[in-house]
C-alpha cells in the first residue's frame, strides 16, 4: 500500500473525526478492526508483506488471538480524535482519548507502519507527533534482527528516517518542469507517496512509456500527477476496494496453505488404512492354506513322526502328497491348533477392517473433494471448511492420546519420546500398569488402574494399543510386555523415553487398534 493510497483512506476518515468507538474485532491473528459510530470498520491488516488499511461496512467479528490484540481490546479505548500521516510516508498515527469507568483507560496513540515486510503496529503513550515511549508492539524487533532500529515495549519509538521528496499534492509547474529531464518511470523517486504501482499508473495516465523523457510534455505529466492525487486508484480497480480485496486474497491464500496440510495428511492416512484392508484381504489366502494344512495334520496326526520338521501328507482330493512344515518342538495336533489360531486371527482382522472399509472410502472421497475445492473456494467457503475441520478434530490431551478400556480404566498413549517419559515417570503411579511392544520402538502405554488388577479384556485392549502405536503396527502375533510402573526405570544418562523394566508378563496381540 502506497503513501497516496493511505492518504486517501485517512482523507475519507477525517470528516468523521472525532468519532465514537464501539469496540474492536479481530478476524484473524494479524487483523484488527475498529468499529466507528456512523463510519463502519477501520480495518488494520498488518500481516507482512502486504499490510493494508481500509474502511469497510462489512460486519466483522472475532475475539483477540494473542496478547497484543488483547491489549488493544482492553487499553486502546475512547473516542478516536485524530488521524495523522507522516508526510506521505506509509506511517500514520491514530489518537485515542481514553475513557473513564470502573477501570479508567488513559489516552493512547496507535502507530501503524504499513511498510511491506517490516509492517508493524505499536501503541505509544499519549503525546504529539511520532515519538514517545512504546507501550506494546505487535512485532518486537531486537538488535539481533535489525542493528539499525529496534522496537521493544518500554523503549522509545524511532520513526522512519526523514527524506526529501516533492509533495505531489502541492507540486508546482516550476517543480514539474525541473523533473522534465527524468524518464517518467523515475518520477516516483522524486515524488512522495508514489511506489511502483502508482508510478506505473502515472505513466499510463500521462500516456508515456516508463523510459520516455517528458521534455516539453511535462504539463500533461503534471496533470496526471494532479489526477493521481485526486484519485489514487489503478487500472485494476479503486484503491480502497483493491486494498480490501488484497487483504481478503492474502487471508484466503493463508487459509488454503493451512488447510492443505491436514487434508493431505488425512488422505495419506486413509490411503494407508485402506491398504491395511487390502493386506488383510490378501491374508485370507494364507488363512485358507493354514486351515487346509491344519485339517491334514488333524486327519493324519498318527502318521507324523514326533520331532519331525516337515511331513508329506496325502491330499484329500487324491491329487498327491502335500508338504507341510512343522515346528519340531510341537506335536502334530499342536501344530494344527497353531495353524487354526493363526487363520482365525487373520480372518478376524479382515472382518474388522472390512466393516470399516465403506466408511474409510467415503471419508477418503470427502477428503479428496475438499482438497480439490481448495484452489477455487472463496474466503467464506475456506473459513467454513476451517471451522468444520476444527470441529471434527479430536480433542488433544496435554499428555498423550486418551482411551478407555472395556473395564472403564483410563489409558494414555505417548505420542513422542518426551510424552513417553512424562507418562511413565511423572503421571504414572507406582501401581498403575505400563505396556510396551517387546523389541519394537513405540509408545509407552499407561493404564491408570490405581492399584487394581486388570481383567484380561483390559490387558488385551492396552496391549493392542501398544502394538498399534509401535513399529510392529499391522503385524500379527506381536509380543507386548506389561508390568507395574514401580518396576520401570530410566537408566542413568539414557535419553527421554528409554527405560528398563522387570517383573513383566507378555501377551501376543495383533498390531491393529482395538475396536
Amino acid at each position: 500500500m502506497e503513501g497516496l493510497m493511505l492518504a486517501r483512506v485517512l482523507g475519507d476518515l477525517a470528516p468523521h473525526l472525532p468519532a465514537r468507538t464501539l469496540g474492536w474485532a479481530f478476524p484473524d491473528e494479524t487483523t484488527a478492526a475498529l468499529l466507528l459510530d456512523g463510519v463502519g470498520n477501520l480495518v488494520l491488516s498488518y500481516r507482512p508483506p502486504q499490510p493494508v488499511v481500509f474502511l469497510s461496512r462489512e460486519r466483522l467479528r472475532g475475539e483477540p488471538h494473542n496478547g497484543f490484540q488483547r491489549y488493544l481490546a482492553a487499553r486502546v479505548r475512547g473516542d478516536l480524535t485524530a488521524a495523522e500521516q507522516l508526510k506521505l510516508d506509509r506511517v500514520f498515527a491514530l489518537h485515542f482519548a481514553g475513557e473513564d469507568g470502573f477501570v479508567p483507560q488513559p489516552p493512547t496513540r496507535l502507530v501503524f507502519e504499513v511498510t511491506g515486510r517490516n509492517a508493524n503496529v505499536l501503541v505509544l503513550e499519549p503525546g504529539e507527533g511520532f515519538s514517545g515511549r512504546i507501550l506494546i508492539a505487535a512485532r518486537e524487533i531486537t538488535g539481533s534482527r535489525n542493528r539499525f532500529r529496534t522496537v521493544r515495549s518500554g523503549g522509545e519509538y524511532t520513526p522512519p528516517p526523514p527524506y526529501d521528496k516533492l509533495d505531489p499534492r502541492t507540486l508546482t509547474a516550476e517543480e514539474a518542469r525541473s523533473l522534465a529531464t527524468l524518464p517518467i518511470g523515475r518520477w516516483r523517486e522524486r515524488l512522495d507517496g508514489l511506489g511502483p504501482l502508482l508510478g506505473a499508473e502515472l505513466g499510463r495516465r500521462a500516456g508515456l512509456p516508463p523510459g520516455e523523457v517528458p521534455g516539453d510534455r511535462w504539463p500533461q505529466v503534471l496533470a496526471a500527477v494532479q489526477s493521481l492525487v485526486a484519485d489514487p486508484s489503478v487500472s485494476e480497480g479503486v484503491m480502497q476496494e483493491g486494498a480490501r480485496e488484497a487483504a481478503r486474497a492474502e487471508k484466503a491464500a493463508a487459509l488454503q496453505k493451512a488447510l492443505r496440510e491436514p487434508l493431505d495428511k488425512r488422505v495419506t492416512l486413509l490411503d494407508n488404512q485402506l491398504a491395511d484392508v487390502s493386506r488383510a484381504e490378501a491374508g485370507l489366502d494364507a488363512a485358507a492354506q493354514d486351515r487346509a494344512e491344519a485339517d491334514l495334520l488333524m486327519a493324519y496326526a498318527h502318521t507324523v513322526e514326533p520331532g519331525a520338521a516337515s511331513a508329506l501328507l496325502p491330499a484329500f482330493d487324491g491329487s498327491g502328497e502335500v508338504p507341510v512344515a512343522l515346528d519340531p518342538s510341537l506335536g502334530a495336533v499342536q501344530n494344527a491348533e497353531k495353524r487354526y489360531a493363526r487363520a482365525r486371527r487373520r480372518e478376524e482382522v479382515y472382518e474388522r477392517l472390512a466393516e470399516r472399509e465403506p466408511g474409510l472410502r467415503a471419508e477418503l472421497e470427502e477428503a479428496r473433494a475438499r482438497l480439490a475445492q481448495l484452489d477455487t473456494a472463496s474466503l467464506e467457503e475456506l473459513e467454513a471448511l476451517s471451522a468444520t475441520l476444527q470441529q471434527e478434530r479430536p480433542e488433544k490431551s496435554p499428555y498423550g492420546m486418551r482411551f478407555t478400556t472395556p473395564g472403564g480404566f483410563e489409558v494414555l498413549v505417548g505420542r513422542n519420546n518426551k510424552e513417553n517419559a512424562t507418562l511413565t515417570h511423572r503421571l504414572g503411579r507406582s501401581l498403575d500398569h505400563w505396556f510396551h511392544a517387546q523389541g519394537y520402538p513405540g509408545s509407552h502405554v499407561l493404564v491408570r488402574s490405581g492399584g487394581r488388577d486388570l481383567d484380561l479384556p483390559d490387558i488385551l485392549y492396552a496391549a493392542r494399543l501398544a502394538a498399534a502405536h509401535s513399529k510392529a503396527r499391522g503385524s500379527s502375533n506381536v509380543p507386548v510386555d506389561y508390568t507395574r510402573i514401580k518396576h520401570v526405570w530410566r537408566p542413568r544418562g539414557a535419553p527421554a523415553g528409554q527405560v528398563h523394566y522387570t517383573d513383566q508378563k507378555t501377551v501376543f496381540v495383533d498390531g491393529t487398534l482395538p475396536e
